[in-house]
């Protein structure tokens, strides 16, 4: 960490909606635009300090997010603005690239962070590559160019949860204490969630049962199996998956010398993030392994942080994740996850991040210290430290 490292001025979201629900009619912008509008009040700065937006999307098939977010917001026609995809990473990954800016003396002031409007994602279609061949529609690209190397997500946490021996009733209980504590957490909501359209606060959370959550079908088994006398450790139920959904979170960061200039009050401060690779097969395995290799080159012990975000996609995820950094499930996401929320692909990572600096600076003490963590199809994974001024 340096002595210019960048601070933390203002962090907000929308509300996170199962696809189809309240954001449904809403492009990305028009998702994103009230939440970066929200950002600069909350911040104390006008539109015109503000030197270049990040936005991270995956879905968008293209153009520019972050230039139509930033007129859509109302920022000068000069705005920098720059769209970043490493699909489920994007959203923390464009927080990393705009401290960097900042580092770099490229920006003073940036917007960063990520939306995905999955309800108006555009229908994708190879093109033909002769005029014999019909277009061939696609849900999700190709993240590895082995297809061997490139599996369907939840089969390759099925065949995690086989080869770790995590059942589906462990599963399924860390789901059903994911969304105790996004209902739990709910007061705290306002403070970091800007009203977008209907959309208010965070939709899917439940009040279920483990009892009930046994009940739930099962979405994926794997093909390898632990035991062929055991085979229920295979099984990852609709539970145990973060649903489809839309939503933004955005963070206003500057540096100290600009921060000071526009007499802004900065609470947390930027320390540290790191990006990584894993082996595609295993995806959900890289948000560990950014996280560990993030907190060993800052000589941080992960017991002492106060706060620690995931984004889960997978129950099974978090689990791992947990046992990788040495702490217990109960610490992480202490107002819910992935599985309470919904899954905005782009957005995610930015929401986790958000999640953590509302928190952080509500109730932590200075120089408390925490991080993000998220992975991404394809093997990728990033992690974020900030620290409590």
């Amino acid at each position: 960490m340096t002595s210019d490292a960048s601070v933390l001025l203002a962090w907000a979201r929308s509300a996170v909606v199962p696809r189809g629900g309240a954001l449904a009619h809403l492009a990305a912008h028009e998702i994103a635009a009230p939440v970066v509008r929200a950002l600069l009040v909350r911040g104390g700065i006008d539109a015109s300090a503000v030197d270049a937006v990040i936005c991270g999307n995956a879905l968008g098939a293209g153009g520019n997010p972050a230039r139509m977010t930033a007129l859509a917001a109302g920022l000068p026609d000069g705005t920098a603005a720059f769209s970043i995809d490493t699909q489920c990473c994007s959203g923390l990954d464009a927080v990393a690239m705009g401290a960097g800016l900042i580092a770099a003396g490229q920006a003073q002031v940036v917007v960063a962070g990520g939306v995905e409007a999955w309800s108006r994602s555009p229908i994708r279609q190879h093109r033909p590559r002769t005029q014999n061949e019909a277009p061939v529609s696609y849900e999700r690209p190709a993240f590895a160019p082995d297809p061997s190397r490139d599996p369907d997500l939840t089969l390759a946490a099925a065949r995690y949860a086989a080869q770790a021996g995590i059942t589906r009733a462990a599963q399924d209980a860390y789901a059903v204490s994911s969304h105790a504590k996004a209902l739990a957490w709910r007061e705290h909501m306002p403070s970091e969630i800007v009203p977008v359209g209907a959309a208010v606060q965070d939709t899917y959370a439940r009040s279920i049962t483990v009892d009930r959550a046994a009940r739930i079908p099962i979405e994926a088994l794997s093909d390898q199996w632990v035991s062929s006398d055991d085979r229920r450790v295979t099984a990852v139920s609709r539970l145990a998956i973060a649903p489809q959904a839309d939503g933004a979170a955005f963070v206003l960061m500057a540096s100290p010398r600009a921060s000071a200039a526009l007499g802004a009050r900065a609470l947390l401060r930027w320390r540290a993030a790191l990006a990584v690779g894993t082996a595609p097969e295993m995806p959900m395995l890289a948000a560990a392994r950014a996280a560990k290799d993030l907190l060993h080159r800052q000589g941080i012990e992960a017991t002492a942080l106060w706060g620690t975000e995931l984004h889960e996609a997978f129950a099974v995820q978090a689990i791992a994740f947990a046992e990788e950094l040495g702490i217990e499930p109960e610490r992480l996401n202490r107002g819910g996850g992935g599985l309470a929320r919904g899954h905005p692909i782009g957005a995610s990572g930015a929401v986790s991040l958000v999640r953590l600096l509302a928190d952080m600076a509500r109730e932590a003490p200075s120089g408390a210290m925490g991080l993000a963590s998220i992975a991404a199809a394809g093997g990728l994974g990033s992690a974020a430290l900030v620290e409590r001024l």
